[in-house]
């Protein structure tokens, strides 16, 4: 099923006999067999205001395209979206949809914030065909139910996207990496050291006993920046693989079940001990220690970690893939479901 407009996408939902997986670029996998559906034909963008820092674009319009548009202007999207193809061993790339509806986030989200931080509205099928639109193409106070926020991260269990608006940013004119050499016991009073800064860091991570803290801007700023903050962690200028983080490079060609951990920052550390003793083989932090990508033998249960915060098994088959909800939470979900899929046929058990 492969609609070409928000009409026969609305059709098709109402006429569903059963259920459907929602397919953007293809770089999530189902995990079940029910009918396929590809938003690929809802492509293009459909305003684009430079001056306004404004874009709109259906839902399956490719990222790169729409990341190679902003580039020319000099602008992008704040939250620097990843794209896990590769981890996922897919040859694709996502659609904005996707982006939106995985909430996918990358290292700028400690300064830019997360992608539901930049929607500005959104349109949207729902599990009944119902073509529903919320908020709009400026930013301002929500009245009554702020959809726009609901949909980003609901992985297509709320919803079939089909058009989404954004809030952009100029785009940095010059970036530089600040390195430190130190052990991960450390590492989050470093970042959270360089956080506190007045040097404006819009990345931190911490890889291989390497911590890395980004700084962007205009050239000569990111200069004096990027010496000071040097010297104030005892650090080095040097080059890192910002990209590759944001897209889980190292884990894609490994063997083995990808985590990934939201939580304090001030934990990271001492969560990251924890999991190495049930068996982890590799991990990473980013947002400051907020958010650890972690590689583990098939089948491990690395929930069994203590930790305060959410697991998210990436890859693999072994374990549901999200985290149980704590019930008061599980009930609202629920409530939530019937309401905009009461059919339960719009990414049945994606997030079970």
């Amino acid at each position: 099923m492969k609609p070409s407009n928000e009409q026969e996408l609305a059709a098709m939902v109402a006429n569903a006999t059963g259920p459907l997986n929602i397919v953007g670029g293809g770089t999530w996998q189902a995990r079940n067999n029910a009918k396929q559906l590809y938003t690929s034909g809802l492509s293009g963008v459909t305003l684009y205001e430079p001056e306004a820092l404004t874009l709109v674009a259906k839902s399956g319009t490719p990222l790169l395209e729409i990341e190679a548009l902003l580039a020319k202007n000099g602008q992008c999207l704040p939250f620097e979206p990843n794209d896990l193809g590769a981890l996922h061993g897919v040859k694709s790339t996502p659609t904005i949809g996707g982006v939106v509806a995985t909430n996918a986030s990358g290292p700028r989200r400690i300064s830019a914030g997360a992608c539901r931080d930049s929607l500005i509205g959104v349109r949207f099928v729902d599990g009944n065909g119902t073509i529903i639109k919320n908020g709009g193409r400026v930013m301002k106070n929500v009245t009554g139910y702020d959809l726009v926020k609901l949909m980003s991260g609901s992985f297509g269990t709320l919803g079939v996207l089909t058009e989404v608006s954004f809030k952009l940013l100029p785009a940095a004119q010059a970036s530089a990496s600040v390195l430190i050499s130190e052990d991960e016991k450390t590492c989050a009073a470093t970042m959270a050291r360089a956080l506190g800064s007045p040097y404006d860091v819009n990345g931190a991570a911490h890889v291989d006993g390497i911590t890395a803290v980004r700084i962007s801007g205009l050239a000569g700023s990111v200069e004096y920046r990027a010496a000071a903050l040097a010297k104030l962690l005892g650090g080095k200028i040097g080059e890192f693989d910002w990209q590759g983080l944001r897209d889980v490079r190292a884990f894609a060609d490994q063997d083995g079940d990808v985590w990934r951990f939201s939580v304090k920052p001030s934990d990271g550390p001492e969560l990251a001990a924890n999991l190495r003793s049930l068996g982890a083989s590799k991990i990473m932090f980013d947002w400051a220690g907020g958010l650890l990508w972690v590689l583990a033998p098939g089948g491990l249960n690395m929930r069994a970690a203590k930790y305060t915060g959410h697991a998210m098994l990436m890859r693999g088959d072994a374990l549901p893939v999200f985290q149980p909800q704590p019930a008061p939470i599980a009930a609202l979900a629920k409530g939530l479901r019937a309401k905009f899929d009461p059919r339960n046929i719009l990414n049945p058990d994606r997030m079970t």
